[in-house]
């Protein structure tokens, strides 16, 4: 039972570490500082944007868990960091496609206050990018 709670410790961090580097590679996307313009700003773009990022590498690091949950902790735990930054990857590439098809740019919708529909586009764009991942996974 120890040996699972250490498991279920060190996968959470990572996961926690994954999101993190999914949130710094969107902060050095956007313009200004992320967390200022969800907190300070209240921008509902860069919230939308963040959630539907943070669902999707969740999505990501949960399949790469649970497909990999019999294989040694080393083993699994790589292929969760691999695949968790293959999403942080493809997230980010999602949004640079947006931003060349689409008028105007992508990263400028995050600073807008007010709900602007292109941020529900890039998050749900985020959340299939992901859920390609977690079916290549599976």
């Amino acid at each position: 039972m120890l040996a699972s709670l250490g498991h279920a410790t060190v996968y959470s961090l990572v996961g926690m570490a994954l999101l993190a580097v999914g949130f710094i590679v969107l902060d050095l996307l956007t313009p200004g500082k992320l967390t200022e313009q969800i907190w300070v700003h209240r921008s509902a773009n860069a919230a939308v944007v963040v959630a539907c990022g943070f669902l999707g590498l969740g999505l990501v690091v949960f399949t790469a868990i649970w497909t990999n949950g019999e294989a040694s902790l080393g083993s699994a735990l790589g292929w969760t960091v691999a695949f968790g930054l293959l999403g942080v990857f493809l997230q980010a590439l999602a949004g640079a496609v947006l931003e060349l098809l689409t008028p105007g740019r992508m990263r400028d919708v995050l600073v807008e206050r007010d709900l602007h529909p292109a941020s529900v586009v890039l998050g749900a764009a985020q959340l299939a990018v992901s859920l390609v991942v977690v079916a290549s996974i599976w």
